[in-house]
């Protein structure tokens, strides 16, 4: 089943009274909510882009070694808001959903987590709605990133639209240990006697990697000094 005809499903099932003609206009709607959460990334991403390259001119070097980003598809967007009891509309996406758009940023050092984040709340014409430092305030599991979302301007032919994005920031270490996390717990669901002893195996290997990481650091810090 494609994308059309899942929200197409969805809506029919939700809302059955709604004409052929009126499912449309809700699908075409999605179809522009689309549009303007993947804009807001090409702009989050335009202007990271612009803080890295400005890094390499003036530093000599880049802090960003990558950047991904992705947009909830249409069956998450339509099935968090029925877990959640929201309408399924997209008024109701943008009014209750800041996850729908997403940013991942891998850095090379913890220090170019926070330059970064710094430059993203004052210099990057984006307003900062939320923040969640689970770098200083890790996770049980273990887990370290930064987190923020920003509303982002997004200039259509109809006038300015805003667009939550959520930004992760992370260094390649803490990127390893998630991607590595994700896929063994996946592996675990249903065995309960590997689940037990996965989870605190995990957030042992979280903290040796948090070391090395600082480690990391503080040899660049060096190299930099001499």
């Amino acid at each position: 089943m494609d994308d059309k005809e899942f929200y197409l499903d969805a809506i029919r099932d939700i809302v059955p009274e709604q004409k052929e003609n009126q499912l449309q206009t809700i699908f075409y709607s999605f179809l522009e909510l689309e549009h303007l959460y993947d804009s807001a990334i090409e702009l989050v991403k335009a202007q990271l882009n612009i803080f890295d390259n400005e890094f390499s001119m003036r530093f000599q070097r880049n802090p960003i070694h990558n950047i991904e980003s992705r947009i909830k598809t249409p069956q998450s967007i339509v099935g968090k808001l029925q877990r959640k009891g929201y309408a399924v509309s997209p008024e109701s996406a943008r009014k209750h959903l800041m996850d729908i758009a997403g940013v991942r940023v891998i850095c090379c050092y913890i220090d170019d987590i926070y330059a970064l984040a710094e430059l993203l709340t004052v210099g990057s014409g984006f307003k900062v709605l939320k923040t969640k430092d689970y770098i200083k305030n890790p996770k049980g599991n273990g887990y370290r990133s930064f987190h923020m979302i920003v509303s982002v301007p997004v200039h259509m032919s109809t006038g300015v639209e805003y667009a939550p994005v959520e930004i992760q920031i992370r260094t390649i270490a803490m990127d390893f240990w998630a991607s590595l996390e994700h896929q063994l717990h996946y592996k675990s669901v249903g065995n309960k006697d590997v689940s037990s002893g996965l989870t605190e195996e995990l957030k042992e290997c979280a903290d040796s990697i948090s070391e090395i990481d600082i480690r990391m650091q503080d040899m660049f810090k060096q190299i930099n000094e001499l």
